[in-house]
């Protein structure tokens, strides 16, 4: 069984016979057991006992118990308590907020608050585009969610979804400075989503959709961009497609084929699959087919709905049918935004020399990544055990910087390729492999040159807190 990193993290504390040979033991049967551990303290020596915290990731939350288990099982040691370190991380929430202004005297309190506060005010009235300089809306984003299709789990409600809203929140702050605020709408009828927007838009540069089901995200989507004058994001669509269409790019270099000469095949059809179709043939696509559970969506299907309609007039120029595997024949890349497990590896076989994968279902792929690398020559997946993953962190706080710091009102389309073309650039000629097609999350260059490609502005020289990349 494959251990994983710290999602499925957890510290054991046992009390154990006085007997240091025990902690080997312990440390072997978790290894047996297919667990990683990462930690042994010793939190207290007694004559009489050993008091350890043993610290392990497993594969899921079954996997944890079973090694609970079998830990317990071991003669001389109790499991007193454990401790799942994901849900320790969550207590209390991952966001605060926090004055950027001392606040001690009475003459700070005076022009942080009344009366120097009415003066701001007023300047504002007077000079309402002054607002953004003289307020947090000039980097402030709001997040929001319906709570209706949130990551791989479905329509879950707001209150669950707060916690990946915040974790939204805290990776804007962390990769680009940008104060964002998690916006959990009790509503999921789309007038009501689309008039909450419009009332708390005034206090933000920005509004980040998230988590929205289709088709009702497309329709507020729209309507806001209409509506507002200030940008509007769907990240689960054109976060998605931005990354996507960059790791395309360098997969492509990697296996020496061209875009528009490719034969590209597309699991699924909702948001993210939709946003992915349209700028990979605003990039140059020539033949894209895009694949639900039906099979492949042509235009000659009536009884399509109308936005996989609209999907399938687009695409599909050879007029394909039939199932994802008889469409794969001859494909030179699958990207998946589908469902787990529902391609074969051994379909792999039958794509075009050099093929690329991206099964890009979260939390689980629509193949096995280890058993895909067996066939295609490049593989992604969303997930962070294995090499190329495809994350939209990579994207949307760089987005929204280039957005605040160009007092945007609007994302267009070009914004989005010139995004895709400069997170792609970030990898070196020296760097690209078919292990490492898209860079790091944590690579100090990434949001600030997504962040250029949107504004137009040239990114700042790196400090001493951002040294040049090794």
């Amino acid at each position: 069984m494959a251990a994983t990193a710290s999602s499925y993290s957890i510290t054991m504390r046992l009390h154990t016979a006085p007997d240091h040979g025990v902690v080997g033991t312990v440390a072997t049967t978790v290894a047996s057991g297919g667990g990683v551990v990462t930690a042994i303290d010793v939190a207290e020596s007694r004559h009489d006992r050993l008091v350890v915290d043993v610290t392990c990731s497993a594969a899921d939350q079954t996997h944890s118990e079973q090694l609970v288990a079998a830990v317990e099982a071991i003669e001389g040691v109790q499991v007193y308590k454990v401790s799942d370190r994901t849900f320790l991380l969550h207590i209390g929430g991952k966001i605060r907020v926090e004055s950027k202004v001392p606040l001690k005297t009475r003459d700070d309190l005076s022009m942080a608050y009344t009366p120097g506060v009415g003066r701001v005010s007023m300047a504002i009235h007077e000079n309402p585009e002054d607002v953004r300089r003289l307020t947090i809306k000039g980097n402030s984003v709001a997040v929001v969610t319906d709570g209706s299709a949130v990551l791989g789990l479905g329509n879950i409600g707001p209150g669950a979804a707060l916690p990946v809203m915040e974790g939204k929140a805290a990776l804007f702050k962390r990769f680009a400075d940008i104060d964002a605020w998690p916006i959990c709408l009790a509503s999921q009828d789309t007038d009501e989503i689309v008039r909450a927007v419009e009332m708390i838009a005034p206090g933000f540069g920005g509004i980040n959709l998230e988590d929205i089901a289709a088709p009702r995200c497309f329709e507020i989507e729209r309507r806001l961009r209409e509506s507002l004058d200030i940008p509007v994001f769907h990240d689960d669509q054109h976060g998605t497609a931005i990354v996507v269409l960059a790791a395309l790019t360098n997969a492509l270099r990697v296996v020496k084929k061209q875009l528009p000469d490719v034969r590209i095949v597309v699991s699924g059809a909702g948001a993210a699959g939709t946003a992915i179709v349209t700028l990979l043939l605003a990039a140059g696509a020539g033949d894209v087919v895009v694949v639900d559970r039906q099979g492949a969506l042509a235009g000659t299907d009536d009884s399509l709905p109308p936005a996989q309609a609209d999907l399938a007039d687009a695409t599909n120029p050879r007029g394909v049918t039939g199932s994802l595997q008889e469409v794969l024949v001859g494909a030179d890349v699958f990207v998946g935004v589908s469902a787990p497990n529902i391609l074969d590896p051994e379909w792999i076989a039958d794509m075009a020399e050099d093929a690329v994968v991206f099964a890009l279902a979260n939390p689980d792929p629509e193949v096995d990544p280890a058993a895909a690398a067996k066939y295609a020559t490049v593989v992604a997946s969303g997930r962070s055990d294995y090499p190329n993953q495809i994350n939209n962190v990579l994207a949307f706080p760089g987005v929204f910087r280039g957005l605040l710091d160009a007092r945007a009102e609007d994302v267009t389309v070009d914004m989005l390729l010139r995004a895709a073309d400069a997170l792609a650039k970030v990898v070196s000629d020296e760097e690209l492999h078919p292990s490492f097609i898209i860079p790091s999350v944590f690579h100090p260059d990434v949001a600030k040159r997504v962040a250029s490609a949107i504004s137009g502005k040239a990114p700042a020289p790196p400090t001493a807190e951002q040294p040049l990349p090794l």
